[in-house]
């Protein structure tokens, strides 16, 4: 009579480990990091990629010697007061689609940037840049993080941040460099392909995604916004106008007053932006 553990169960292969599985990043993950942190990277590059380049600029494009930093604050101003809107928008209307306009309006943007024939719309096409851009970070982020499991997401934020951090190392070298071995229209025209392929790839590797289905909050939007534009310029033009000025003073009160009403619309909003308790 057969032993009671002998017979084909006492030899079948074990099970698979079931750690393997959550060791081993799937190709898709791996793409969107890839995805979303090279946009990351592309995005804080140009806010400092000009630096080096202005006197080239200036000597093209001439105007105001004093006007030059606004090729930098233009950006900076609409990449600050966009983000928070950005992402709203995103939740409400899609994140991959939202994303994929941030990027096609940044790289169309550095297009008009390469092609601006006076540095009046060369400042200005900057200013648009800084919007595609303010779509991009937080919708980028918002994407990578919803596609791993919370253990993870520190990780892959970790290397996102540490991408960015990269950028703003490496830009003003990298806009001096490209400048005296091609010419400064090249920092803006690079953009252009990487951007277009960047759009391509997340139409085909990225799913949709979706916030809480809520109402747009055009209120919290307006004095969000203000509240971050107005705090920006006040900044940026501190230096040149003087930290005590008429012009600096006002712009830092209505920007602390929109941000005090922000705050305020936000804790009885029907549908609020940000949740400031778990009770909104």
């Amino acid at each position: 009579m057969p032993h009671p553990d002998s017979g084909p169960a006492r030899h079948a292969p074990p099970a698979p480990s079931p750690t393997v599985e959550t060791i081993a990043i799937p190709a898709p993950r791996r793409l969107t990091v890839l995805l979303t942190a090279g946009a990351y990277l592309l995005i804080t590059l140009d806010a400092l990629v000009v630096v080096t380049a202005l006197p080239s600029i200036h000597s093209d494009l001439g105007g105001g010697a004093g006007n030059l930093p606004w090729i930098i604050n233009a950006y900076a101003l609409t990449f600050a007061a966009g983000i928070i809107t950005a992402a709203a928008l995103g939740d409400r209307l899609g994140r991959r689609r939202t994303y994929v306009a941030g990027l096609l309006v940044f790289s169309l943007a550095s297009a008009a940037c390469a092609l601006a024939p006076t540095l009046g719309l060369l400042i200005g096409f900057r200013a648009v840049q800084g919007l595609g851009a303010a779509i991009v970070m937080p919708l980028g982020l918002t994407l990578l993080t919803s596609s791993f499991p919370a253990e993870r997401r520190g990780a892959v934020v970790g290397i996102w941040g540490g991408v960015a951090g990269l950028g703003v190392a490496a830009g003003p070298l990298i806009g001096g460099v490209v400048t005296e071995g091609l010419d400064w229209h090249w920092i803006f025209w690079v953009n252009v392909p990487l951007g277009i392929a960047a759009v391509v790839a997340v139409l085909r590797v990225l799913p949709e995604s979706y916030g809480p289905r809520t109402r747009l909050d055009p209120i919290g939007m307006v004095t969000a916004s203000g509240a971050m534009g107005a705090l920006v310029w006040g900044v940026l033009r501190a230096p040149d106008a003087g930290w005590r000025s008429t012009e600096v003073v006002v712009s830092l009160v209505v920007g602390v007053g929109l941000l005090i009403g922000f705050v305020a619309w936000e804790s009885v909003a029907p549908a609020p932006m940000v949740l400031l308790s778990p009770s909104s």
